[in-house]
C-alpha cells in the first residue's frame, strides 16, 4: 500500500481551516502542529510540507484573511461624495468581520499584531479607506494627516466590531453605537466649514 498523501489541494484546505478556526477561539502557543494535524485529519508532515510548520500556516490564513476583507472593501461603489463613501466603507467592513468572525479575529486578534503604517500595498484593505480619506482631505471636509485619519476610523471599527463578536453589542444598541461613533470620528476630524453636514439623522426608535 502507497503512502497517504499530504500535500494534495483537499489536505491544504483542511489545513487553513482548521487553523483559522484554531487560532481564533484559543491562545497562539496552544495551537501546536501535532493538534492542527490531528484536528485536519492528517500528519505532522503535510504542515511542513505544505507550509514549511505552524508560523507559515498563520501567514497563509492572514493572507486569505487580508485578500478577503480588500475584496469585499473594493466592491464598495464610489461616489462624488468621500464622505458618503467613507460611511459605505465602514459599513463593509464592519460586515466582513461579522460574516467571517474567526478570520477576523486571526486578522486582528492576536495571532497575527498589526501595526499602523504609511506604506499601503497595493492590495492592503485600507487602501480603499485611505483613498477616499484623500479626496475628503482634497475637498477641505476632513483636515489632517491621512494616515491618522485612517487610523482613527479603523480603531473605532474595530472596537465596534470585537464587541459585536463577542456578544456585548447586539440590535438596536449595535447599530446606534456604530452610527454614532463612525460620525463622532468624522466630525473629529472635519473642517469648521464641514462640520454641519457631518452628522447623520437619528436613527428611529
Amino acid at each position: 500500500m502507497g503512502r497517504p498523501r499530504t500535500n494534495d489541494a483537499d489536505v491544504r484546505e483542511r489545513l487553513i481551516a482548521c487553523a483559522t478556526e484554531m487560532f481564533a477561539t484559543r491562545p497562539q502557543e496552544s495551537v501546536t502542529v501535532r493538534a492542527l494535524a490531528t484536528a485536519a485529519g492528517t500528519s505532522t508532515a503535510a504542515v511542513y510540507t505544505l507550509f514549511q510548520g505552524k508560523d507559515g500556516v498563520i501567514r497563509e490564513v492572514r493572507d486569505q484573511a487580508v485578500a478577503g476583507l480588500f475584496q469585499d472593501l473594493t466592491a464598495v461603489p464610489g461616489s462624488e461624495d468621500a464622505l458618503e463613501d467613507l460611511y459605505a466603507l465602514a459599513v463593509a467592513y464592519r460586515h466582513w468581520g461579522r460574516e467571517h468572525g474567526h478570520l477576523y479575529a486571526v486578522l486582528f486578534g492576536g495571532a497575527q499584531s498589526f501595526a499602523p503604517s504609511t506604506q499601503v500595498g497595493d492590495r492592503d484593505p485600507v487602501r480603499p479607506l485611505v483613498a477616499a480619506i484623500d479626496r475628503a482631505v482634497a475637498d477641505q471636509i476632513l483636515a489632517g494627516d491621512t494616515t491618522w485619519i485612517a487610523v482613527s476610523l479603523w480603531v473605532a471599527l474595530h472596537g465596534l466590531v470585537t464587541l459585536e463578536l463577542a456578544g456585548g453589542l447586539d440590535g438596536t444598541a449595535a447599530e446606534t453605537a456604530f452610527r454614532s461613533t463612525i460620525d463622532a470620528v468624522l466630525r473629529g476630524w472635519a473642517t469648521p466649514a464641514a462640520f454641519p453636514g457631518l452628522r447623520l439623522p437619528d436613527p428611529a426608535p
